[in-house]
This record gives structure tokens, sequence and C-alpha cells, in this order.
């Protein structure tokens, strides 16, 4: 018996994340090079240093201006 390989369904074929939504990580990407990008409640903490914590803090900013990303995984 040969097996059969399943195709995409059409539910999973659409990305995940809008242009929107790239947009304003590629933003929180160049405000962490500038040197503007802060972490914390309102940008009070210290400058970000990593990509990843750039890209967590431009993730939910592109959330709140209505973008399509997928909502926050649980903990």
């Amino acid at each position: 018996m040969a097996s059969k390989k399943k195709s995409r369904s059409s539910k999973n074929s659409s990305p995940k994340y809008g242009k929107a939504a790239s947009k304003t990580v590629a933003s929180a990407m160049r405000r962490k090079k500038k040197g503007t990008l802060r972490s914390g409640k309102a940008g009070k903490g210290g400058a970000v240093k990593s990509r990843k914590q750039a890209i967590a803090i431009g993730l939910p900013e592109a959330r709140k201006k209505g973008a399509k990303v997928p909502p926050k995984k649980a903990a």
C-alpha cells in the first residue's frame, strides 16, 4: 500500500500575518537599530538589545492597530 500525502486544506493556506503586521514589526526593528525602541510599560524600561524583543514589542503594536496577527498564546 502506498501512503497518500495529505494536501494542505484551504483553511491553512492563508498567511498567518498580514502586510500591516509585518510593516509594524519592521518599524520596531528600525527603532531598535536606531536605539529608540524601549521595553516596558509606556517605554519606561531600558533600550531593547535583541531582535526577539523587538519582534515581541512589534506584534502587540500591530494587534492594537487592528492588523492580522494571530492571538497571543495563553501561558
